[in-house]
């Protein structure tokens, strides 16, 4: 996870970019969200904790401190660790 960055300073920079809402989720171990879509962008941060965001057929293993990036109603799956896992995500709701 880059240092020294806070929830605080992700919030204000997802926020200077536009992002509209900025929240901590947590997931519960093993937990798996078959293809699913949001009708708003993603901006994350992975902060504990380990998961696999599948979107076609490129799967992807996400740990602590890496960041992605989703677009609004892109179809995708999560896969999470035995741990678990803490994301930062700040989500963009109106089309820019």
């Amino acid at each position: 996870m880059p240092d020294p960055l806070s929830f605080q300073a992700f919030e204000a920079s997802a926020r200077a970019e536009g992002f509209d809402q900025v929240l901590v989720r947590e997931w519960a171990p093993e937990q798996v969200l078959d293809t699913h879509r949001h009708p708003f962008e993603v901006k994350a941060l992975v902060v504990r904790g380990e998961f696999t965001l599948t979107v076609g057929e490129q799967a992807r293993l996400l740990r602590a401190g890496d960041a992605f990036e989703l677009g609004r109603e892109v179809p995708h799956a999560e896969r999470y660790g035995t741990e678990g896992a803490t994301v930062w995500v700040a989500r963009r709701h109106a089309a820019t």
